[in-house]
């Protein structure tokens, strides 16, 4: 599957931004969908995920209660609303896919394919 994320963008902090992710390829319901982010010098991290036929949403703790994770099968695309934004939270945010899944959706070498990524920066 191919993907491409969009919506990235610089905003201040308290601000909300929405990022998308737009897959082609297989039924779309059939893929688990991820967004991981990437700090300068940090480890790419696990955000959220959003698993395939059912919509089970899973959250980082540092993103629980500030994005939600989305998805449009019919449109193949997932969404990641961000609120609240804080400079800790610039990074480029990749979109990921797997196969349909309930378990180690946090875990991003368990994804098969990724975007090339959408830059958030976040001013103070």
């Amino acid at each position: 599957v191919q993907l491409e994320e969009s919506g990235g963008g610089l905003v201040q902090a308290g601000d909300s931004l929405t990022l998308s992710c737009a897959a082609s390829g297989r039924p779309f319901s059939g893929y688990s969908m991820g967004w991981f982010r990437q700090a300068p010098g940090k480890d790419r991290e696990f955000v959220a995920a959003v698993s395939g036929r059912a919509g089970t949403t899973y959250y980082a703790d540092s993103a629980n209660g500030r994005f939600a994770i989305s998805r449009d099968n019919a449109k193949n695309t997932v969404f990641l609303q961000m609120s609240r934004l804080n400079p800790e939270d610039t990074a480029v945010y990749y979109c990921a896919a797997r196969d349909d899944s309930y378990s180690d959706l946090d875990r991003a070498l368990r994804y098969d394919s990724w975007g090339q990524g959408t830059q958030v920066t976040v001013s103070s």
